[in-house]
C-alpha cells in the first residue's frame, strides 16, 4: 500500500427493512405495492488504524431488476436478498487496501458467478440473475462503502475522486479514451443548489376527482392537479403502455389538459414532462407514431417533452434492429433498463440512443464511470430513482447534484411510501417537502456521501 488515503475493510453487515406503500404503483404491466430496503453499514480502516462507518440503503426492486414472467416474484426477491447477503460476505473476507472505487470494482468481479450459483440453487434452470438486479442487489454495500471512504478522509466522497486519492486513472476501469483523466473532471466539487423533480404519474394514478375511486384520506394530495398545486411541480413522468397506441396518446393528453389547468391558475407557463414506456414498444416505429400523433394533436404538449426512456426491449444485444437513431433526431431516447456497464453505453449509442438515465441502485461506483462516459460522448443526463425512501433518496439527490448537467432527479418515494421518510425528514426537510417544485441538493455537502 502506497497510497496514504486508501482504506480496508474492517466489518461488513446487513439487514432487511420493509416498507409498505400507501398506494399501488403501476409500471410495466406490473403493479407494487411494498418494498424490501437493503441496509448495510460498512467499518473502514486506514493505515493509520483511524476507522470509519459508512452506510448505504436500497430497495430491492426485484419487480423493475428482474421481471421474469417464468418466475414468482417472490423468488426473484428471495435470491436478490440472498445475494446482498452474500456481496457483505464476499466484502468481509476482501483484505487489500484501495480506493472506495477500486475496491467495488474488484469484489464485483465475483457477481456473475455469484448469481448464476443463487439461480442453480432455487431450481430456475437456464434463468440465471440478470446482471441488472445484481447490480441492484449490491448496490447498498457500494454505497456504503463510498460513505465510509469519505467519512474516513474527513471529507465529501464526490471530492476524494482525483488521482491524489484514486489509484487508477479511468482508462483502467473504461478504455483508453479516459487516459489520464479520473472522476474529478466528471464531478462537481460542490453540489447543486436545487434541481427540479421528476414527480411520477403511474398507469393507475388519478388525475382528477372523478378518477378516484377510494380516497386514501392521509393528507397527502391524491389526484395529479392536487399534486402540482401543493409541490408547484414543473416536471411529470409518465408512466405509459408501450402496447396501446390510442391509450398512450390520450394518458398523455389527459395529463397534459389537467396540468395546463392547474398551471395556467398557478401563474406558470413553463413546464416538463418524461415518458417512460418501460421497454414495452415492439420497436422504434411506436415510438414515431405516437410522438407524430402528439404533435399533431397538442403541439404544446409534444413541446413540453423533454425525453423518452428506454423504450425497446433492455437486452440489446438480442434485439439489434431496435435503432433509435429517427426517435433521437426528435427528442432525446435514454438507456435505462440496458445501461449495466460499459459495453452496454456503448452499444446503446450504436443504436442510437443518445442519453443516459443514472441510478443509484445501480450502484455507486458504477453510476459514477456512466457518468463520465456519458459526458465524455455529450450524451443527455439525467436521474432517476426506484421508488426511493429516506436514504436511499438522498443518496440518489446526492449523485444528481454532483454530476454536470442533469437536466432533474426523480423522486417518488414521496409519493408512494412516505412512511420511509419521517426520519430524515426532520432533518432534511428541503429534500422531502417539495414547496416549488425542487429539491434543494445544496444541504448535500456534509462528509461521505453528503448527508
Amino acid at each position: 500500500m502506497s497510497n496514504p488515503h486508501d482504506i480496508r475493510i474492517r466489518e461488513v453487515t446487513s439487514e432487511i427493512e420493509s416498507v409498505v406503500f400507501r398506494t399501488p404503483l403501476k409500471f410495466g404491466g406490473r403493479v407494487v405495492e411494498n418494498a424490501d430496503l437493503l441496509n448495510v453499514t460498512v467499518i473502514v480502516e486506514r493505515a493509520d488504524g483511524h476507522l470509519a462507518e459508512g452506510f448505504g440503503s436500497m430497495p430491492l426492486g426485484n419487480i423493475w431488476a428482474w421481471p421474469e414472467t417464468s418466475i414468482e416474484p417472490d423468488k426473484t426477491l428471495q435470491v436478490m436478498k440472498r445475494f446482498g447477503e452474500e456481496v457483505v460476505n464476499l466484502a468481509n473476507s476482501y483484505t487489500p487496501y484501495g480506493h472506495a472505487l477500486e475496491i467495488s470494482f474488484q469484489i464485483s468481479a465475483e457477481y456473475d458467478h455469484l448469481g448464476r450459483t443463487l439461480s442453480g440453487k432455487m431450481g430456475f434452470g437456464d434463468v440465471d440473475m440478470p446482471e441488472l438486479a445484481q447490480l441492484v442487489a449490491a448496490s447498498p454495500f457500494d454505497a456504503a462503502l463510498h460513505d465510509a471512504y469519505g467519512r474516513a478522509q474527513g471529507m465529501n466522497s464526490y471530492n476524494t475522486l482525483s488521482s491524489e486519492f484514486m489509484n487508477d486513472d479511468l482508462s483502467f476501469y473504461l478504455d483508453d479514451q479516459f487516459k489520464d483523466e479520473y472522476l474529478d473532471q466528471y464531478t462537481l466539487r460542490d453540489p447543486s443548489p436545487s434541481l427540479p423533480l421528476y414527480h411520477l404519474v403511474g398507469a393507475l394514478d388519478p388525475l382528477t376527482e372523478g378518477d378516484l375511486q377510494n380516497k386514501i384520506g392521509d393528507g397527502l394530495p391524491e389526484t395529479l392537479g392536487e399534486w402540482i398545486k401543493a409541490d408547484g411541480l414543473t416536471h411529470l413522468k409518465i408512466k405509459l403502455a408501450g402496447d396501446d397506441l390510442e391509450w398512450d396518446v390520450n394518458r398523455v393528453l389527459s395529463i397534459d389538459r389537467v396540468a395546463s389547468e392547474v398551471q395556467a391558475a398557478r401563474g406558470v407557463t413553463e413546464w416538463y414532462y418524461s415518458c417512460d414506456f418501460n421497454e414495452k414498444c415492439a420497436n422504434v416505429q411506436y415510438v414515431l407514431d405516437f410522438l407524430h400523433r402528439i404533435r399533431e394533436i397538442a403541439a404544446p404538449a409534444f413541446d413540453r417533452i423533454q425525453y423518452i426512456e428506454q423504450p425497446t426491449a433492455r437486452d440489446l444485444q438480442a434485439h439489434p434492429d431496435n435503432k433509435m437513431h429517427e426517435a433521437a433526431k426528435i427528442k432525446p431516447i435514454v438507456i435505462d433498463e440496458s445501461l449495466v456497464d460499459y459495453e452496454a453505453l456503448l452499444l446503446a449509442r450504436e443504436l442510437g440512443y443518445s442519453g443516459v438515465a443514472l441510478k443509484a441502485c445501480k450502484g455507486q461506483t458504477e453510476s459514477l464511470l456512466m457518468a463520465a462516459a456519458a459526458q465524455k460522448f455529450g450524451m443527455f443526463l439525467c436521474v432517476q430513482d426506484l421508488t426511493c425512501p429516506g436514504y436511499s433518496f438522498l443518496h440518489s439527490a446526492s449523485l444528481a447534484a454532483r454530476i454536470p448537467g442533469i437536466a432533474a432527479i426523480e423522486g417518488n418515494g414521496r409519493q408512494f411510501c412516505p412512511a420511509g421518510n419521517k426520519k430524515l425528514a426532520r432533518a432534511f426537510p428541503e429534500m422531502f417537502k417539495i414547496k416549488d417544485g425542487t429539491v434543494k441538493t445544496g444541504v448535500l455537502d456534509g462528509e461521505g456521501l453528503g448527508f
